[in-house]
């Protein structure tokens, strides 16, 4: 009996790793691996394979109810352009002292992953590669059952393939990770990859890396949600056509009152899904069977994927009602000859006024609620043709997959609340998110847009610093005591007047007179950050400043650069872009409320910021006289062009002139000439 006792540990501990062997990746992420790729998975980035170091899946721990809106959130600025970039960035700070990184936002990844300073296959990208022996709080996670392991077995490794073949390679380790001065949430200690390799988009690309949203011990939602510290939720708001940018936010915010929701079943497939039933094109339903959207994977939702893919049956549908309802436009050809796409042009470049040619579409759900998308919803720009644009929603091949991409949520706040399985949509401007959900960035507004300077108030930004040197080398277990995420001065759910179902329309809180002209947006800001560590990082700071802003590094520029006691004081202009004389209206009242409401997110090492004062200034338009100098001179030189042109002329002729005419003496010799027969 002794012997069998003993036995029977020694069998079981050998079953379990037989089952480690045999298990190491998730059942689906083979299938996936075999699944060959289609047009839906080769222009997006998006994930093929969950989380394959995971060998036993934890139940999740689900917050008490008591404690769920006491938790912190993390907001966070969006960059880039979804048709321009083909993803969303967002900025992360990783180590003591943390090191910055531009991520691609992803749904449909399960795990946070960076370039390591060793990683002699990686391309070059946007900022420097991670570097563990700078950071102080750095630990390398050592080989255990719940992950793959390298082939000394020492360290935990991940790996991850993409459906259009790129992939992602190296160690998992743990560091501090910070949410930048907008969050209300502290830095936090969480796992993360350090890339070794990366081929295809992912070398190419220059963003740094990846921020896993999806499901899965790695992803950085879990492992917050984990740590108790904020909601099982998160949000995305991605930027309108032609402004790029937009919002998210870690953890729960308030509900707006007319927020669409689908229910999302978490066991149906490792991506996020919604029980879409019906497409309405101008209110008039698309006959088709409700099961269409519900093969394979279903209806995945899917902030990695920059367009929208539907099956074969309900692509045909679609296109055809678009296109009885767009007689008056004309169809052209795509702007890339490889791809058969549906384009129209003379529709105008106006945006806003596209809903006059383009019809509404609807996507409802099971429960009877829509999500309403406008022309910018499912079309782009033709890159060729001014005032043309194509469709952005394709067949998706033999796949029976109904894959929702970026495309089909601009302008639209996204809450994946993964604790009550559902979704919400909520039409919005995504660049003026915190004023729609009415939280406050605690600095004072300017009332409008003259030519006369504004101050603001001299208070720091309203989220606490997240240097990570100060920071707790453990997150606590229970809720921090920051503000809470539904914090007292939003407006309650059901309050919300200006929200409605489509985007609001009411003005924003820098109105520009119609008649004026933007010429030129200048500020200053203070910096608690002295003037000698400064000086050697100034340009730095200007391009990070264009960057905040989404403008050309061309477009900032540098007036004035002081110190101020303790701290740095500089003024800067932004300029516009290219051959535009002046910016528009939205352009320049976007800028002003990055600035104003302390929505640029520079890195910790240059401490907070503070707006001293704004100003904008009107287009300045040549005076006649100079006007007239201009025209003078213009007609000078081509005169003078002219001129030398005829004097060219001339000189041709009379050389020939004088060849055909020259004078002979009469005692000339003349070379005998040969008579002719007659």
């Amino acid at each position: 009996m002794a012997l069998q006792s003993n036995l029977l540990p020694a069998i079981a501990f050998h079953f379990i790793l037989l089952m480690h062997s045999t298990f190491s990746a998730d059942p689906i992420a083979a299938n996936l691996l075999l699944t060959p790729p289609h047009r839906a998975m080769v222009l997006p980035l998006y994930l093929s394979s969950p989380n394959s170091s995971r060998l036993i899946s934890k139940p999740r721990r689900h917050l008490r109810e008591s404690n769920s809106y006491n938790l912190s959130n993390a907001r966070m600025r969006l960059y880039d352009d979804l048709l321009l970039n083909g993803y969303y960035t967002t900025r992360l700070w990783i180590g003591t002292p943390p090191q910055q990184f531009a991520l691609i936002v992803d749904t449909g990844s399960s795990v946070t992953y960076v370039p390591c300073a060793n990683c002699e296959q990686c391309g070059r990208h946007q900022d420097p590669k991670f570097d563990p022996d700078l950071s102080s709080t750095f630990r390398p996670v050592k080989c255990n059952l719940d992950c793959s392991c390298d082939d000394d077995g020492l360290l935990c490794v991940y790996e991850r393939q993409y459906a259009e073949m790129s992939t992602s390679s190296g160690i998992l380790g743990e560091d501090i990770i910070s949410f930048g001065n907008q969050s209300e949430l502290v830095p936090q200690r969480a796992t993360f990859g350090c890339e070794t390799v990366e081929t295809g988009d992912l070398y190419s690309q220059r963003a740094d890396g990846i921020m896993g949203l999806g499901s899965g011990e790695l992803s950085i939602v879990d492992q917050l949600v984990e740590k108790g510290v904020i909601n099982d939720t998160f949000s995305l708001c991605y930027g309108g056509m032609d402004i790029g940018g937009g919002a998210m936010v870690l953890g729960g915010i308030s509900t707006p009152s007319d927020m669409a929701f689908s229910f999302s079943d978490r066991m149906r497939s490792p991506y996020y899904n919604v029980d879409l039933k019906e497409i309405r094109v101008a209110g008039k339903k698309l006959l088709l069977n409700p099961s269409v959207f519900d093969g394979k994977f279903g209806t995945v939702l899917d902030s990695g994927t920059t367009y929208a893919y539907l099956p074969q049956p309900a692509f045909g549908a679609f296109k055809d009602a678009i296109m009885d309802e767009v007689h008056s436009l004309k169809k052209i050809g795509g702007p890339d000859p490889n791809f058969n796409d549906i384009c129209f042009s003379g529709a105008g470049s106006d945006v806003a006024e596209l809903s006059k040619t383009f019809p509404a579409v609807d996507m409802v759900f099971e429960n009877g609620q829509k999500l309403s998308l406008a022309p910018e919803n499912y079309l782009f720009r033709h890159s060729k043709v001014h005032g043309a644009y194509c469709l952005g929603i394709f067949e998706n091949g033999n796949d029976q997959t109904t894959l929702l991409g970026g495309i089909i949520v601009r302008n639209t706040l996204v809450m994946y609340d993964r604790e009550n399985s559902k979704i919400g949509f909520w039409k919005t401007n995504c660049s003026e998110l915190w004023e729609r959900l009415h939280i406050s960035n605690d600095t004072a507004h300017a009332p409008s847009v003259s030519n006369t300077s504004h101050d603001t108030e001299m208070a720091p930004a309203s989220a606490p610093s997240e240097a990570p040197a100060s920071a707790p080398s453990e997150a606590p277990a229970s809720a921090p005591s920051e503000a809470p995420a539904s914090a007292p001065s939003e407006a309650p759910a059901t309050a919300p007047s200006e929200a409605p179902a489509s985007a609001p329309s009411e003005a924003p809180h820098y109105m520009i007179p119609g008649e004026l002209q933007v010429g030129r947006i200048t500020f200053e800001i203070l910096l608690n950050i002295s003037y000698e560590d400064l000086e050697p990082h100034i340009t730095e700071l200007s391009d990070l400043i264009a960057q905040e802003l989404n403008v050309s590094y061309s477009q900032v520029r540098l007036l004035n650069f002081t110190m101020q006691g303790n701290d740095s004081l500089i003024q800067l202009a932004i300029i516009p872009g290219g051959s535009s004389e002046f910016f528009s209206h939205a352009t320049a009242t976007t800028i002003i409320a990055q600035i104003v409401e302390h929505h640029m997110q520079l890195p910790p090492t240059f401490g907070s910021y503070q707006v001293v004062q704004w100003n904008v200034e009107p287009l300045i338009k040549r005076s006649l006289w100079k006007q007239l100098y201009v025209m003078v001179i213009v007609a000078v030189i081509v005169t003078l062009l002219l001129g030398l042109s005829a004097l060219g002329v001339w000189l041709i002729w009379r050389r020939r002139h004088q060849s055909f005419n020259s004078y002979k003496p009469v005692n000339a010799a003349a070379p005998e000439q040969e008579l002719q027969p007659l």
